[in-house]
């Protein structure tokens, strides 16, 4: 007899009787877990939610997750098991490699002979469990475990892979991990170069600071106005209407979370305004092992059956966002993953307005980006500054420039991507402080292309002077670092993108990096404007400080009419007075600069970290 067919008799001995299983809502009602109307409520939903009835019920809130799970048992017969008090025997996670348990989400629990009890959560597929097992002899036998419980076993057994992944997911020629040395030769060259050249020839450097501080000046003005005039001419698109797919698809969030001691009880409220049916909804909670803070935040907490927390283990090393993000991502269960941070408080139909322009999106669109608003604005001027510069940027800027399929430097939150493609991708760089950045323009290299959506998530304005210093440093330390990768093969970039995003990629990173760096050389230009002698008086010609001159008031023109655009949204018409404040909000961006480029030389993948929940009583939403 052939090991096939020996192998074939086994399972059908060990195997009960395929006879009709009772269905489970039925047994729900005979038990009293839920009433007849319920059940019907709950069918009704099954037709356009693509999850199991008992996930349903559960959601709605009138069964416990317990309730259901007895109620499988007594369906299909099967023994429940406790992982967490009952833990599986190290080797049996050797029978298939990790990728599988990760897939199936299950977990080996005990085996006698050719049986092998595997734990799993969701019976009805254990087909795929059983069609790894069929070429090795094994019998795969299903019993009942929580979901939870399986992940935590899983993460405990393969917690040294999974964080190693976590650190390593990205391609190395994509990533900045291995670099620091040759960051800290950048910027300690930098410096040492700039000192040198002031010592020793500090006309040459003075024209070229200023040659630099123009050119970048217009390198980003022109990225600006093509942003805005793309977004004007051709305005983001609703996405109201009808799905072209049949059932909604589940979505995974993750949000992670360090040291947040004041914001996790307002993170659950706002999170639980969510109109997305929350059986398809499936937020991860992520913090750090070593996290002491935002665990006691969290242990008196109650939190709803569709959000979970996950813990990174603690490896004495690296602690980043990206790392954690991409610890999460092999633990998310929806076709899609988006990104909130702490502080977020989403508008209440996110979800579906998301599910919505995937559906009618191509499959070259892989990200999108929504915008980013403050709830703090009134706080103080530097509130109101800050949230007049993102309205500038998200309402009336980036728009344009997905448009015009140009990079988009992500934003940190509100971005939700196709999960295949994220992983395709290698997730997000756990070493780049600004994450997001390059992840647009590895998304871009790729082929992918990322659209706007008309949603909004409202944050907390970074209001206070020093913490606004060190947010901003790390952004800008983290947009070096991302040029600097980029450009290692500047001919290979340029292939990858093409003329126009290549030359997007360039106006960005170095428009934003000079505007800062060189500030100090546009401030003179304003000597120019009003006719005063300056630092150029003898070196540069005056028709060329009168360009200068009337190119700054040009780029501040500009800028205004930007700023009075984005503002014209119900509820931010108040900040219009504001925009003349602007000039006098940027000037800290020069410390954060040169922190940046210091912190590039010395400590590159350091994460300054921004603290949440400092909004005055009565603010926060």
């Amino acid at each position: 007899m052939s090991d096939l067919k020996l192998n074939f008799q086994r399972r059908a001995a060990a195997v009960p009787s395929a006879a009709p299983h009772v269905p489970l809502g039925r047994i729900l009602v005979r038990n009293g877990a839920i009433t007849h109307a319920q059940l019907h409520a709950a069918l009704e939903l099954q037709l356009r939610l693509n999850a199991p009835i008992g996930e349903i019920i559960v959601a709605e809130g009138w069964a416990s997750e317990d309730q259901v799970q007895a109620a499988l048992v007594e369906q299909r017969g099967l023994a429940v098991v406790d992982l967490c008090r009952d833990r599986p025997e190290p080797t049996l996670w050797d029978l298939q490699p990790r990728e599988f348990w990760q897939r199936t989400r299950s977990a080996p629990f005990k085996r006698t002979g050719a049986f092998l009890q595997v734990a799993t959560a969701r019976p009805d597929r254990f087909a795929e469990v059983e069609a790894g097992f069929s070429e090795t002899g094994l019998i795969p036998l299903p019993v009942l475990g929580h979901a939870a419980a399986i992940d935590t076993v899983f993460a405990d057994h393969f917690a040294g892979p999974l964080v190693h992944r976590a650190e390593t997911r990205v391609a190395p020629e994509f990533s900045c991990r291995g670099y620091a040395r040759t960051y800290g030769l950048w910027g300690g060259g930098a410096l040492a170069g700039l000192a040198a050249i002031a010592s020793i020839a500090p006309a040459a450097l003075a024209v070229a600071a200023f040659a630099a501080a123009c050119l970048t000046l217009l390198m980003f003005f022109s990225l600006r106005c093509v942003g805005f005039l793309a977004h004007i001419l051709a305005p983001t698109a609703d996405t109201d209407g009808d799905l072209i797919r049949a059932k909604l698809p589940k979505v995974s969030v993750i949000v992670p979370l360090y040291k947040e001691r004041e914001i996790a009880n307002a993170l659950i409220r706002r999170l639980g305004r969510l109109t997305y049916p929350k059986a398809l909804l499936d937020v991860i909670l992520v913090l750090e092992a070593k996290d002491a803070v935002t665990r006691a935040a969290l242990e008196d907490l109650v939190l709803p059956h569709w959000m979970r927390v996950l813990e990174v283990p603690d490896t004495g090393g690296l602690t980043t966002k990206p790392r954690a993000l991409n610890y999460a991502l092999d633990f998310c269960a929806g076709e899609i993953v988006g990104i909130w941070d702490a502080e977020d408080a989403p508008e209440s139909d996110q979800i579906e307005k998301v599910v919505q322009q995937f559906d009618r999106a191509g499959p070259d669109v892989a990200c999108l980006q929504g915008i980013l608003d403050y709830y703090n604005p009134r706080t103080n001027w530097r509130a109101r500054c800050f949230t007049i510069e993102y309205c500038s940027w998200f309402r009336a800027v980036m728009p344009g420039i997905a448009r015009l399929g140009l990079v988009v430097p992500l934003g940190g939150t509100t971005l939700f991507m196709r999960k295949t493609v994220l992983e395709e991708l290698g997730g997000w760089d756990a070493h780049n402080v600004t994450e997001d950045a390059d992840l647009g323009v590895r998304l871009c290299r790729a082929g992918y292309r990322t659209e706007f959506i008309r949603t909004s998530t409202y944050e907390e304005a970074n209001h206070r002077l020093w913490p606004w210093v060190k947010q901003r440093s790390r952004w800008l330390k983290g947009f070096m670092i991302t040029y600097l990768v980029h450009m290692r093969a500047p001919r290979q970039l340029w292939r990858d993108l093409g003329v126009w995003r290549f030359l997007g990629v360039q106006a960005f990173f170095l428009g934003t990096l000079g505007q800062f760096l060189l500030a100090p050389v546009l401030w003179t230009f304003w000597l120019g404007a009003l006719g005063a002698p300056g630092p150029w008086t003898g070196l540069i010609d005056t028709q060329v400080l009168t360009i200068a001159a009337t190119l700054l008031l040009a780029v501040e023109g500009i800028s205004f009419a930007i700023a009075a655009t984005a503002l014209s949204t119900p509820g931010r018409r108040f900040l219009l007075p504001w925009i003349l404040a602007m000039p006098l909000y940027y000037p800290a961006g020069v410390i954060a600069a040169y922190k940046a480029l210091y912190e590039l030389a010395v400590k590159p993948y350091f994460w300054d970290k921004t603290q949440h929940g400092q909004v005055v009583e009565g603010v926060t939403p």
